[in-house]
């Protein structure tokens, strides 16, 4: 029982993987208006498969579970270390962009992800949407990366150069194998993104805990292996919010038949993402106290688990394109007829809230002026579990909550104001 248990979501996933996926909704996000209000984010974004045209470059041809890369808003790539150190983009040691993109790949011997500067590179290679890819067009984005450094120093394990064209350099295979994959994501993968507002207490603590992640193979201790069970490019992303108090942690490296059956997949890892950032059951003192990563958030950060900006977005690959094909699968770990994933999926995408700026913001700001409302005397709490358990701390947790949601409603019917003052959509 337990291992036809254990087997059904693998059936899923051969089910599932039956059809292709469209990108095209809901779309993008209006940036500049989104980081007139939001100046520090995170990204998760759940990548497609990849499959490059027969008969050109590396011929690169993913699997349909897809990829999965981090942005972080707010941070930059350390000037002294580049692409494998982070800093906070203010501060005197970073170089100057906007932002930073992060991707995990089993190529990589001693680092465990690299850094791609500014996030129109990163995930578009500085092209437009709908902007043809040709062949000069691909080349001409390599040679951007390579300007840019993206894999000075990085080592790849040797295994990666196996198929590589006789006279070929191995910098230049090392751009050739990645398109698409550490960086100019678009031009050959489909997205969906969630992104997770933070603040900047919580992208320094990101920063941090990426920067240790990386340490050991920066400084020659260990060499990097990935693994899909025990320490994915879904681990470092997700293990990154975890630091930043957004979930609990993910933990890697556990014994082999129990990762197995419990590791986490792009495009479950997006659904998850989004409902738990747009979860306004943890405004009640009650179900918030009794989260721990919910509450080191609102003690620590100053964070609501429901937060106002955190949208998603969806990018098709560049199309027309002379590279990659475009019909491409991106598969849920689920059970394809009683699982929940894809009845959740939908449910995001269809909600304009989820999606659009202006009511996303009214969205919350309408949950915390409902929870303020409903808002219940402490000596209530107190004469219930869990707050007879455990006073001061529950307590504590009640009178930060309703705090922030007075400060935090302000804050978000100013922004709403600014939106409408503005015209912009």
């Amino acid at each position: 029982m337990r291992l036809a248990r254990h087997l059904t979501p693998l059936l899923g996933l051969w089910l599932t993987a039956c059809s292709t996926v469209g990108f095209d909704r809901p779309g993008g996000i209006a940036q500049a208006a989104y980081t007139d209000l939001i100046p520090y984010f995170a990204e998760f974004c759940a990548l497609s498969q990849i499959k490059q045209k027969r008969g050109f470059g590396a011929e690169i041809r993913g699997e349909i579970g897809g990829h999965a890369v981090f942005y972080l808003h707010g941070a930059c790539r350390a000037a002294e270390q580049g692409q494998t150190t982070l800093r906070l983009c203010d501060e005197p040691a970073a170089e100057p962009a906007d932002g930073v993109g992060l991707s995990m790949n089993a190529h990589f011997r001693n680092a465990k992800w690299i850094a791609t500067p500014g996030r129109d590179f990163f995930f578009h290679g500085n092209m437009a949407a709908g902007e043809p890819l040709t062949r000069a067009g691909y080349a001409a984005v390599q040679a951007e990366a390579r300007r840019l450094g993206i894999y000075d120093g990085i080592a790849f394990h040797k295994e990666v150069f196996d198929d590589m064209p006789e006279g070929m350099a191995r910098e230049t295979w090392k751009y050739e194998v990645s398109v698409a994959t550490d960086y100019a994501i678009s031009l050959g993968r489909g997205r969906f993104c969630a992104r997770v507002p933070v603040n900047r207490a919580q992208l320094a603590v990101m920063v941090g805990f990426l920067n240790e992640q990386n340490a050991p193979y920066r400084e020659g201790r260990e060499e990097f292996r990935w693994s899909l069970f025990q320490d994915n490019c879904i681990h470092l992303a997700h293990n990154a919010l975890a630091a930043a108090g957004v979930w609990a942690e993910w933990p890697t490296g556990r014994p082999f038949l129990l990762a197995m059956f419990d590791f986490p997949v792009p495009r479950n890892e997006f659904v998850n993402l989004m409902r738990r950032t747009g979860d306004a059951s943890l405004l009640d003192p009650a179900a918030l106290h009794a989260d721990p990563a919910a509450r080191r958030a609102l003690l620590q950060f100053g964070q609501l688990p429901l937060r106002p900006g955190a949208l998603m977005e969806s990018r098709p690959p560049q199309r027309p394109n002379e590279v990659y094909d475009t019909e491409l699968k991106l598969i849920f770990y689920d059970d394809p007829t009683f699982g929940p994933y894809q009845g959740w999926f939908d449910e995001i995408q269809d909600d304009p809230r989820r999606h659009d700026l202006r009511g996303n913001l009214a969205w919350v700001a309408g949950r915390y002026r409902e929870a303020l409302v409903e808002r219940r005397p402490l000596a209530w709490w107190l004469a219930r579990r869990p707050a007879r358990d455990d006073p001061a701390g529950f307590g504590e947790t009640y009178r930060h909550l309703y705090a922030l949601l007075e400060q935090g409603a302000a804050a978000v019917e100013a922004r709403l104001a600014g939106l409408d003052a503005a015209g912009r959509r």
